[in-house]
């Protein structure tokens, strides 16, 4: 059985080439394309595509919350986010409303059929550039201990180390001793260097 796609994009070059692409694919059936987020919306009104392609830059809202919306009134269709963009910042906002991949306008037939199959088959699928990003951050990222995360909170929240200590049941020196570890794995200059860094690894909700 075909899979049913639909695309979100507001150049239609980009529409046309990607439909050309699968014109002769008989796995993929082409369900049609909207130009901005109102004719996506109204089109899943009375359609329903297994899979949507969806730009990140439309001229109406964007398709950042554009996934939000779909993935809630529609949970059963795929989001596959489509764009120029391979800014962390992008890609983590779709993935984070509801986007099951994030594929480059740059991609071939062969990564879209790629990442169409594996979207389908319930995993998540990134471009080869994305997932490049995606581990290049992770392996940034400082790993600390669950304690160690608890204090960073805290401090995080202005309590000195006997605040700390008296909160969580440990003594000043061992709160002192994970304060000196957070600073060394963080490799923060003070305090207020190591809450902004806390943020920055999202090490701090």
């Amino acid at each position: 059985m075909a899979t049913k796609l639909f695309i979100v994009d507001d150049h239609y070059m980009v529409i046309e080439g990607i439909r050309s692409l699968f014109i002769n694919e008989k796995s993929i059936e082409w369900t049609g394309h909207a130009t901005n987020a109102a004719s996506c919306l109204a089109f899943l009104q009375n359609q329903s595509p297994d899979i949507i392609l969806m730009d990140i830059n439309l001229p109406d809202i964007s398709g950042v919350d554009l996934c939000k919306e779909v993935h809630q009134r529609y949970p059963k269709i795929k989001i596959i986010g489509l764009s120029t963009f391979n800014q962390l910042s992008f890609i983590k906002r779709m993935m984070e409303n509801g986007a099951s991949g994030y594929v480059l306008k740059n991609a071939t037939k062969e990564e879209l059929i790629d990442a169409i199959d594996v979207v389908m088959n319930g995993e998540q699928y990134f471009s080869d550039e994305v997932s490049g990003l995606l581990e290049a951050k992770t392996s940034n990222i400082p790993t600390i201990t669950r304690r160690e995360k608890e204090v960073l909170e805290l401090i995080a929240q202005g309590l000195t180390n006997p605040e700390i200590a008296e909160k969580i049941f440990i003594s000043v020196n061992t709160v002192d001793t994970h304060r000196k570890n957070l600073l060394m794995k963080l490799e923060a200059k003070n305090t207020a260097d190591l809450v902004r860094l806390g943020f920055k690894y999202e090490l701090i909700r």
